[in-house]
């Protein structure tokens, strides 16, 4: 694949992810974003769509992480891209009502992974790398904690950092047909 069409699969990953999500939340019957994390979609009789849509995302990410690795080079930003669009897959396959232990791990190797790929990030692209590294830790620390509306603020944090991986991936993808 050439670098042009992995650095696609990178952008296309998280908005994918984020209007599978979103529109399974706002139509699974009995389902509130307010009490459940959004991994809880992969559950049930139609919980198949959120396995795939963690699988196929995973399998975006990783392929954009190997995009930002050409034109990044070899530096930590895009393994860890890479390992959170593996923790993707894995959270897919184990699902929380399978395997909520493996599940949970899954999700926080991701979540850790995504958060410093922003923060490294952030030495490139500054301020708003680092606004969604942060968005997606203090919407995971909220969570963890068991906080009021814990799931919404983990949804928003993980799809902001998730988005951004994705802007990053669009602006060296317009890079490359400067220089093509």
């Amino acid at each position: 694949m050439t670098t042009r069409t992995l650095l696609t699969c990178g952008i296309v990953a998280a908005p994918l992810w984020a209007a599978g999500s979103l529109a399974q939340a706002a139509t699974r019957e009995g389902y509130s974003l307010l009490r459940e994390p959004l991994s809880m979609l992969a559950t049930g009789p139609l919980g198949w769509i959120q396995i795939v849509n963690f699988i196929v995302s995973g399998v975006l990410s990783i392929l954009g992480a190997i995009g930002l690795r050409r034109v990044l080079g070899a530096s930590w930003a895009p393994r860890l891209v890479l390992i959170n669009g593996a923790g993707m897959i894995a959270a897919g396959i184990f699902t929380m009502d399978s395997q909520p232990y493996a599940h949970m791990a899954a999700g926080t190797i991701t979540f850790g992974c995504l958060v410093a790929a922003c923060y490294l990030l952030g030495k490139r692209f500054g301020w708003r790398s680092l606004a969604a590294g942060s968005a997606l830790l203090v919407g995971d620390l909220w969570a963890m904690s068991g906080a009021p509306a814990g799931s919404l603020t983990l949804a928003v944090g993980a799809i902001a950092a998730m988005m951004w991986i994705s802007v990053v991936s669009s602006r060296y993808r317009q890079d490359l047909s400067v220089v093509a």
